[in-house]
């Protein structure tokens, strides 16, 4: 059984390689979904996959790569459908 974990995180996180390591930590979990900047500054995904894996990705999510500092993230649990079938980087 799968689940999503939808977020917003917030902080200094355009710009310093978020998305990429995201998506690069994603595939490293086995996570399917997507990743994006948003217009704030802030930072939108959307992972899906076993709930053990998602606690590991959001907990990786707090640190991010070396150059961001996150100040807080908005977290959203929903159960999971199988919508996705690879993890992107959404422009």
């Amino acid at each position: 059984m799968n689940d999503k974990l939808h977020i917003i995180i917030y902080g200094i996180v355009q710009g310093v390689g978020y998305r990429y390591s995201t998506y690069k930590k994603a595939l490293q979990l086995g996570l399917t979904g997507w990743v994006r900047n948003r217009n704030d500054g802030s930072v939108e995904a959307m992972f899906e996959g076993p709930h053990e894996k998602l606690e590991e990705m959001l907990s990786w999510c707090w640190k991010g790569p070396s150059l961001a500092h996150v100040s807080d993230i908005q977290v959203k649990w929903e159960e999971g459908d199988k919508e996705y079938t690879s993890f992107e980087i959404w422009h």
